[in-house]
């Protein structure tokens, strides 16, 4: 009887935490890997290699001539929201000939961020248009570089002819708060997507 007693005050009173899987999509250099950086509370895993010449012809540099590495694989990272919820943030990788990871990476996913440059809104049409086709719930995260214009986040929607109930927001992704407000506005959109979707048709 004793040892029953020691048991159940080993038992852990709270319950385990809910781990979520989240994607960071976006065009290439448009600062998917520095977003997973700076909110993941464990060293990221990173899967970069050095551009090189041979690349070139296929990798459009206009807007980030000054970027040396690429993502050939995926990033990983991991944050933690609060107790009981637990985020597994999967970045892709940009380019098109690397495309084929996405339905890998997609899989089990909650929802998605989108990461967009304003000046070079068009790379990040891909992303939305794939988390759209497969209606997995994403936001659109306009990454303020230094020296870009900035616009309102209606004026993004409409660009991207976003449905008025996916979230645009304005982050610094080099931030960690700015890039968590990122993952929380995921993570509430996607849950009341999940709840419209549950929710009974009006007869």
């Amino acid at each position: 009887m004793a040892i029953d007693h020691a048991e159940r005050r080993r038992q852990p009173s709270a319950a385990d935490p809910v781990a979520l899987k989240l994607l960071v999509a976006g065009g290439f250099g448009v600062g998917k890997t520095t977003l997973v950086g700076a909110v993941s509370e464990i060293r990221p895993l990173r899967t970069e290699e050095a551009l090189s010449e041979v690349g070139r012809p296929v990798d459009d540099l206009a807007g980030v001539e000054g970027k040396r590495t690429t993502t050939v694989a995926m990033d990983f990272g991991r944050i933690t929201l609060r107790e009981d919820l637990v985020l597994y943030l999967f970045g892709t990788p940009g380019q098109d000939r690397f495309w084929f990871l996405w339905d890998e990476l997609a899989q089990g996913a909650l929802g998605a961020v989108v990461l967009a440059d304003t000046r070079r809104l068009q790379d990040c049409f891909a992303a939305v248009d794939y988390f759209e086709r497969r209606g997995i719930p994403f936001t659109v995260a306009v990454n303020c570089f230094d020296g870009a214009h900035q616009h309102a986040p209606a004026v993004v929607t409409e660009a991207l002819d976003l449905d008025p109930d996916v979230p645009v927001v304005l982050c610094d992704a080099r931030k960690r708060e700015s890039a968590k407000q990122v993952l929380i506005t995921v993570v509430e959109h996607a849950a009341a997507v999940a709840a419209g979707r549950r929710a009974p048709a009006a007869t």
